[in-house]
């Protein structure tokens, strides 16, 4: 688990980014400041700390430089909820498409999810000794020492008035346990898990429930316990191996273990005071309002943006919740288009931008290997999976990071993501022979990369088609 957000300073917290992105050290530091000064807030009184909003980020640089990727590991080190969202997915109200507070309910709802998470993590011990007793119970059923009668454990063959005395009721208890020790043992070895048993399973019986609208259920203020208890439930036996009914089992207990509306309040608290939206593509809905055709609902998309961003309440099937506090971190390449032709109150309410740099090639050589994600591990572990040993030299690193600036400066520049197609290309003839008799190490070097990949592109055409 990462350090609590209170302990990371912005150095620490910059320190942290560089172990997933590459670069960028601008943007890197105006976020970790933003980060930072979500904790500096929380420590103020109420009635000051209300007064003081989040400053807002915009930014600016080309595809695939690491934009999404430095907000989405921001929010994993400060443990918020966190959604990315493309702004060309809204359109102006009145068009078909999604309105604008969908992204605030995809907000919450993730922020419920993050508190189940950890309210299950802190009662699992008990709730898996509860599943436990009920995968004991199921299988002692099924287990018959005394050739198909269970009621001889008791009975012992007393056929008396006055059935079983205390000294064969202690005996036959004393092998019922003998018994449920033995089976948790064999449980805990995982003999078990093929052995089929009935579980009791319960679902929603509303068939005939169907909405239109684009925000789906949510807008009309339901979720599925709502439809659930209004339409009714049935529950029903299914005969499940042990491994899948533990599975359900651990469900069931944790939604009785978990308090569901303690739940919601603390996630909408969270994605009040701690959520980040991550607004990509915002280029896309700047231009003029002199424009026709398509674009005509483009400055009207700002619009209605714009009140979400300043501050506003949306109405979510977990409750109403308040945008103002919530950090929104806006992201556009800006090709086409200037940070300046967004209307006038949308770029108020991001005041802090950023400029992220163009790749190179020594940062693509660094993408491909520094990263705790990088690409190259990736596909040492699959390949591991098969017991291929991957191994790229340094000069064939240098390589293909040569190759995929080529590419992008050829074709068209998409920055690191070229990397995932050119590396894909790379290892294809292995990823696809590795698992019918390729084991062992694999040694890729410069003139091999040479050989697989400059063949590959070596038409132009053929290059634009398939790069």
């Amino acid at each position: 688990m990462s350090l609590p957000i209170e302990a990371l300073t912005p150095r620490e917290v910059v320190a942290e980014l560089d172990r997933w992105v590459v670069g960028q050290q601008a943007a890197k530091r105006a976020v970790a400041v933003a980060l930072r000064n979500r904790y500096r807030r929380q420590q103020l009184p109420e009635a000051e700390r209300d007064e003081i909003a989040p400053k807002n980020i915009l930014m600016i640089g080309p595809t695939g430089v690491g934009k999404t990727e430095i907000a989405r590991r921001l929010a994993q080190i400060a443990r918020a909820p966190f959604v990315k969202v493309e702004a060309t997915k809204f359109t102006e109200v009145g068009y078909v498409g999604r309105d604008v507070d969908s992204m605030v309910r995809d907000l919450v709802a993730h922020a419920v999810r993050m508190v189940e998470a950890e309210r299950t993590e802190v009662a699992r011990a008990a709730i898996e000794a509860r599943v436990t007793s009920q995968l004991l119970d199921m299988l002692d059923a099924t287990h018959d020492d005394y050739g198909g009668d269970r009621a001889l454990i008791f009975a012992f063959g007393n056929d008396t008035a006055e059935g079983p005395s205390e000294a064969e009721q202690d005996e036959a208890e004393a092998q019922r346990q003998a018994r449920r020790d033995r089976l948790q043992a064999e449980l805990a070895e995982g003999k078990h898990e093929a052995t089929l048993v009935d579980v009791e399973v319960e679902e929603a019986s509303n068939p005939f429930v169907q909405v239109f609208t684009p925000g789906g259920i949510e807008e009309m203020g339901l979720d599925g316990d709502a439809v659930g208890g209004a339409f009714g439930s049935r529950r029903h036996s299914r005969r499940v191996s042990v491994g899948e009914a533990r599975s359900i089992l651990f469900e069931q207990q944790a939604k009785r273990e978990i308090d569901s509306t303690s739940v919601r309040r603390e996630a909408i608290r969270r994605a009040e005071q701690t959520g980040m939206i991550f607004l990509d593509e915002i280029d896309k809905v700047a231009g003029s309002g002199s424009q026709t055709g398509p674009d005509v609902s483009r400055e009207g998309v700002q619009r209605d943006l714009l009140p979400i961003i300043e501050g506003a309440t949306v109405q979510t099937k977990f409750g109403p919740v308040r945008t103002d506090y919530i950090l929104f971190i806006a992201a556009g390449a800006f090709h086409n288009a200037k940070p300046s032709d967004l209307i006038p109150e949308l770029q108020g309410r991001l005041p802090i931008r950023v400029q992220l740099d163009p790749l190179v090639q020594s940062d693509f050589r660094r993408i491909l290997s520094e990263p705790q994600s990088a690409l190259i591990k990736q596909y040492q572990k699959l390949l591991a999976a098969d017991g291929v040993q991957l191994e790229i030299t340094d000069t064939a690193l240098d390589e293909v990071a040569r190759f995929a600036v080529w590419v992008n400066h050829t074709i068209e520049d998409i920055g690191a993501r070229r990397l995932h197609t050119v590396v894909e290309r790379l290892l294809a003839e292995l990823l696809f022979e590795a698992p019918e008799g390729v084991n062992g190490a694999v040694v890729l070097d410069a003139p091999e990369v040479k050989r697989r990949l400059e063949d590959w592109a070596a038409d132009a055409e053929l290059g634009k088609t398939l790069l």
